[in-house]
């Protein structure tokens, strides 16, 4: 690897660690909870002192969410990478977007 995280791996190391299938609500609801406690670390603006402290600051809570985001996804065995793609196929349509998505 070259030092990047992909979401490739994301979703690899989330599924190895975290994926239990038949608690789905229990997910959403932890995504939900996540989602307030982002919301209420931007309203305060709460940014790290220190680059390795993020405890409850926008950083750390922005990853909460990304990570109930992607443990949903691996509930439903979706391919985050393939959505992506697909998806900004049908925004840039739809938005009438120049910005060509090409991650190579």
């Amino acid at each position: 690897m070259d030092g990047k995280i992909t979401i490739r791996y994301l979703q690899e190391y989330i599924r190895s660690k975290d994926h239990h299938p038949a608690l789905k609500d229990r997910y959403f609801f932890r995504l939900t909870e996540e989602i307030g406690e982002l919301a209420r670390a931007m309203r305060k603006n709460l940014r790290p002192a220190q680059p390795c402290q993020i405890k409850e600051t926008v950083e750390e809570e922005l990853w909460d969410v990304m990570y109930y985001c992607i443990a949903i996804a691996n509930l439903y065995d979706i391919d985050l990478e393939q959505v992506i793609r697909l998806k900004e196929v049908v925004n840039n349509v739809k938005y009438h977007n120049a910005v060509t998505f090409d991650p190579q």
